[in-house]
């Protein structure tokens, strides 16, 4: 198994945290934005984009702050990688941040991460009309 690529990127939005925190945490506020569909059983979220779907366990939630995933599919193979969106208030500007973690499979992948993760806070801030 080789070792994942660990990715951060942070993003301003210009919204409520408490706005924000629906979006990252509800199937129906992740559906808006992150994916076509989401469902949700027990602590296991099914994303689904263009008929085709992955499936990820919520495996630590902070309300008003963050979210952290891993596909199944990594923690069935004993990977330690996660996907994570963290909500942060600057202390100096009061402006709302999302801190995104992620991993890529190899350094290879990172711009491809970075542009599926940008696509996305796109179609988040015209959710949000920000």
């Amino acid at each position: 198994m080789t070792e994942k690529v660990k990715i951060e990127l942070e993003y301003l939005l210009k919204t409520s945290p408490k706005v924000l925190e629906s979006m990252l945490c509800t199937p129906s506020g992740l559906s808006e934005w992150f994916a076509d569909d989401v469902d949700i059983e027990d602590d296991i979220f099914t994303f689904k984009w263009d008929g085709s779907e992955e499936k990820a366990r919520l495996i630590s939630k902070k309300n008003g702050s963050k979210a952290r995933f891993q596909w199944l599919h990594d923690e069935e193979e004993g990977n330690d990688s996660y996907f994570e969106m963290r909500i942060d208030i600057d202390a100096i500007t009061k402006d709302v941040v999302m801190q995104v973690t992620d991993f890529a499979d190899d350094e290879d992948e990172t711009e491809e991460v970075r542009m599926m993760w940008d696509q996305s806070i796109s179609d988040l801030k015209r959710v949000l009309g920000a």
